[in-house]
């Protein structure tokens, strides 16, 4: 994938447009104000067989930031696409930027060459170019789009994409509401990826103190002189936090408080969508439980819970039933607690839920490095203390427990004994005393479609030195001109994610879905993204029916960047060596 150098000249420019004095114009789509009565509206939405859509720039501001802001039809987020199950549509992407962009439908199938990735399945749209994108509308469900080019996802590039059933929802509600996740940050993800790179822990303003020590919230003294031994940091939950980070719901801070409308007693569908670049968020609406009835925009059995984490790019729908005259938070509160962001759900415009205290910030455990219980390491009973900095004997480097792993300074560990942690509650929400979803919870509505074994295996370790900030697959990143992961058309593949760092990372496959595979034996959950926890592995099924190559990536964008990105590519047998 090339990486095109920012256009300075357009930010010189946004700069100037802020620093002349003048007024900015509201950025939002009518979908996105405050106070919406719901997707009610024609005019809300972007609908038909063609649809035009216009990328631009802007100055942007909020929480007292101002940045450059990369605009679909002059807004941030951009409108909602709304699309009927079967139909065909022609979307026409014009181009009004100095610098090459793209669009990506994320989790829609198509043909590879109407994804959106630059340099894979189309050479991107130039300045002052249009590109059509046509294709046939073969699912239904919540899913969104952004740009695969220069990072202008992490400034605004981005929009949500709702897809009616062609048959009779499942899902019965009265009124819904779209939820955008995001977050902002003045500093160029270039300089972010800079800084990073100096020092990897930048950004973590939540680092270990004696305070915390003798409260008993931080690690012993001989635990942390181990953890430096290793040169590993319990802390390091989020590379850019909110230091730095203003994390936004439908383009708001939690001081514009956002606010959906509802009426008591209705059944309010709430399609949430993860569109931030480095951010998986917890969510939950306290004193309101929530319904999840759709993950990755498929349909799964309805499950009630208090709380999620919606990792980057994946979406979930919730239905939730508030039944009293009175306001409610929907808190999204980022995995390291550095930050939250606070929307309103309210009877009435000018009704506030005031926000929760942000909790105590996680520290992370030796599960996390896959050494749950392994045989010769701290947590099979080893004296901390007496073993002071000589780590030889966890083996933190051990080839032979992945020999297909390229070792080098980018690797700064492999996990002995990663655990499927499909069942467990995600990063920080281990210990919370409400429900919370898992991906075990999840079940399929309909049965599998495909019932066949997988006839091979691939083992796929997500790699890094997180001091030196080098992400990769099997040790390698896609700069070092890896292979394409091959499959033949049609075959059916257990893929298995095995995660050698300490944090969880959200991995996308496009073109396809694949089952998690959690247990739920003939309704697996089906997903485009899945969340790998730290130390922990995933194996997701996948028929490869969609020819092409495909982009199969952390949806982190520093991490992709750095490297944590390879490309499949599906094709008859003939055509495989």
């Amino acid at each position: 994938m090339t990486v095109q150098p920012i256009d300075r000249r357009a930010l010189l420019k946004g700069a100037a447009f802020v620093g002349g004095g003048l007024a900015l114009v509201p950025l939002f789509p009518a979908w996105a104000q405050s106070g919406t009565m719901g997707l009610v509206g024609n005019g809300e939405v972007l609908s038909g067989e063609s649809i035009a859509l216009s990328i631009g720039h802007a100055p942007f501001s909020v929480g007292g930031r101002t940045g450059h802001a990369f605009t679909v039809n002059g807004t941030v987020p951009g409108p909602v696409i709304r699309l009927k199950e079967g139909q065909k549509v022609q979307i026409a992407v014009t181009n009004t930027l100095a610098e090459d962009t793209s669009i990506h439908w994320h989790g829609i199938l198509l043909p590879f060459q109407m994804d959106g990735v630059p340099g894979i399945s189309f050479p991107g749209i130039r300045p002052g170019e249009t590109f059509n994108y046509e294709f046939e509308v073969r699912q239904s469900g919540t899913y969104w789009y952004h740009s695969h080019s220069n990072m202008q996802e992490t400034m605004g590039q981005y929009g949500a994409i709702v897809i009616d059933p062609a048959g009779p929802d499942p899902v019965a509600y009265d009124r819904e509401h779209v939820i955008v996740l995001s977050d902002w940050s003045s500093m160029h993800a270039m300089e972010q990826m800079r800084k990073l790179k100096v020092m990897g822990g930048y950004f973590n303003m939540n680092k270990q103190t004696l305070a915390g020590r003798l409260k008993g919230k931080d690690q012993s003294l001989a635990d942390r002189r181990m953890w430096a031994g290793m040169r590993m940091d319990p802390t390091d939950i989020a590379d850019v936090t909110g230091s730095t980070y203003t994390y936004l719901i439908n383009g708001h801070d939690a001081a514009a408080n956002w606010t959906g409308l509802f009426a008591p007693g209705e059944r309010v569908r709430l399609r949430i969508i993860n569109a931030s670049s480095m951010t998986n968020f917890n969510l939950g609406i306290p004193g309101l439980p929530m319904m999840v009835v759709s993950a990755d925009g498929q349909n799964v059995a309805p499950v009630e819970t208090d709380e999620f984490q919606i990792g980057i790019a994946e979406t979930y729908d919730v239905i939730v039933q508030p039944r009293e005259d009175r306001a409610y938070g929907l808190i999204a509160e980022s995995i390291d607690r550095s930050g939250q962001c606070r929307a309103t759900l309210a009877p009435r415009m000018g009704m506030v839920a005031p926000p929760p205290a942000l909790r105590e910030r996680p520290i992370l455990t030796m599960k996390d490095m896959g050494m749950d219980h392994v045989p010769g390491t701290v947590m099979a009973g080893m004296d901390h203390a007496a073993m002071g900095h000589d780590m030889s004997s966890m083996k933190m480097r051990d080839p032979s427990v992945a020999p297909q792993v390229k070792m080098g300074p980018g690797v700064q560990m492999l996990s002995p004994m990663p655990a499927d942690r499909t069942g467990e509650r995600p990063t920080g929400l281990e210990n919370a005393e409400h429900r919370v979803l898992t991906y075990r919870d999840l079940k399929s509505l309909a049965p599998n479609s495909d019932t066949r074994k997988p006839s091979r295996e691939i083992d796929l370790h997500l790699t890094a030195n997180m001091e030196r900030y080098m992400w990769s697959f099997d040790g390698e990143k896609f700069s070092d001109q890896t292979d394409p992961i091959p499959f033949r058309h049609n075959e059916r593949v257990r893929l298995n994610l095995i995660n050698d760092t300490m944090m969880p990372h959200p991995i996308h496959l496009h073109g396809h879905f694949f089952e998690v595979v959690t247990g739920n034996a003939g309704h697996h959950p089906v997903k485009h993204t899945v969340n790998v926890l730290p130390g922990g592995k995933v194996s997701l099924d996948v028929t490869a029916d969609a020819m092409g190559d495909w982009a199969f990536h952390c949806h982190m964008m520093l991490h992709m960047m750095a490297g944590m990105f390879r490309i499949v590519t599906v094709r008859p047998d003939n055509d495989l060596a």
